[in-house]
């Protein structure tokens, strides 16, 4: 009787997941992701066999492990770009709070593996950044508390997101980890601006980062090292950004040629810190600007993609994710050419570092997951149509 007066409900044929992916996925930033580890593993083999030889490996031990992470993070990317804004919201709360775990242990627990800053936790046949983990965690975590603020007689979002983000902060200049610090700091700002905070609060935490700059300048003898370094007008020929220079300098328009590299038999951090120099020496400025445009790819698709989206989370945890990517790989290159202060920082999908690929893997995953096409007007559409009711 039922069928008779409403008739029968049309079956609904549910997509598989597959076909819905690559049918949503945007397919421009995923190729220039797979792009940039092609690149990363192809200046691995130029980069990797020197270190390997001076620590008595085989040649293409670093090479091995750089695909054996870059397999990872690929997996770790698709598999996270599948899942739904939700999904990913509890997977960022709960990473989040394991993340500030591991950083409150650091101090006990960690290494510094000679380098002056207890950063890692060594786990015998590796070993595991919590920092890296941490920025896509926090950007979603964050993005979650200042969506909730606005909503009507919800939490103290913002305020929430600001103590979460000093506390993180200091653990992080604790180890010590200035660069980190600076970017999460820059990534939140920027979220925040989006999320309408007074640029008078804006203008008083970038006021707070660059008093805790100078502190840091006086406090710590390797902060301090670095700043002078920078702004020192003579570069020492023998010191890591002295070959780095050299190298980007000989390597011209086209390159010295595949192999022909002088600046990986010097440089310990060849195929991290300074894997941009490799690059250019060998495959000169044709090869770096074709990295440059794929990370431009990135960040422009990504929030053209997230301007149209009308969920404040989806919004605001994509922005913070492709903003502090992009950033990563701006500090990576302006350092080589001796535009910023030596941090430390890889570049995303390029470098060698396991923590790093899979972490960046993880926080591309969930970038691609926010700006999946989805069934929704775009906001510019639901502004109109408010606008004429």
């Amino acid at each position: 009787m039922t069928e008779m007066v409403y008739g029968t409900a049309p079956a609904r044929s549910v997509e598989p997941v597959l076909p819905r992916w690559w049918r949503t996925i945007d397919k421009v930033t995923l190729t220039s992701v797979l792009l940039l580890m092609a690149v990363g593993l192809l200046l691995g083999l130029a980069a990797s066999p020197p270190l390997a030889t001076r620590n008595g490996l085989p040649p293409f031990f670093y090479v091995q492990r750089q695909v054996f992470f870059g397999v990872l993070g690929i997996v770790a990317m698709i598999l996270v770009s599948m899942c739904s804004p939700e999904r990913i919201r509890r997977m960022g709360v709960v990473g989040f709070f394991l993340c500030l775990l591991a950083l409150l242990l650091l101090p006990f627990f960690g290494t510094d593996f000679g380098k002056g800053a207890v950063r890692w936790f060594s786990l015998g046949f590796g070993s595991f950044q919590p920092s890296e983990f941490l920025k896509p965690m926090l950007a979603v975590f964050s993005a979650w508390l200042m969506a909730s603020g606005q909503v009507q007689n919800g939490p103290p979002g913002k305020a929430l997101s600001l103590g979460f983000t000093l506390l993180v902060l200091a653990l992080l200049v604790v180890q010590p980890d200035f660069g980190q610090a600076a970017l999460i700091a820059a990534g939140w700002m920027v979220m925040y601006f989006i999320a309408g905070a007074p640029i008078f609060l804006l203008l008083g935490f970038a006021g707070a980062v660059v008093a805790g700059g100078y502190l840091a300048y006086h406090s710590s003898q390797h902060f301090a090292r670095r700043i002078d370094g920078f702004l020192t007008a003579e570069i020492d020929p023998r010191t890591q950004m002295g070959f780095a220079q050299n190298a980007i300098s000989e390597g011209g328009f086209f390159g010295a040629g595949v192999g022909e590299g002088r600046v990986k038999w010097n440089l310990p951090d060849a195929h991290t810190d300074f894997i941009i120099a490799v690059a250019a020496e060998e495959y000169g400025l044709i090869l770096v600007l074709f990295i440059i445009g794929l990370y431009a790819t990135i960040l422009m698709r990504s929030l053209f993609r997230l301007m149209r989206e009308r969920d404040a989370f989806i919004r605001l945890a994509g922005t913070g994710i492709v903003i502090v990517f992009s950033i990563q790989a701006m500090i990576n290159m302006g350092v080589a050419v001796r535009l910023l202060p030596s941090k430390g920082m890889t570049l995303p999908f390029v470098s060698y570092g396991g923590s790093s690929l899979l972490a960046t893997g993880i926080a591309i995953g969930m970038l691609l997951a926010f700006t999946r096409s989805r069934p929704q007007g775009e906001i510019g559409e639901m502004l109109a149509r408010r606008a004429q009711s």
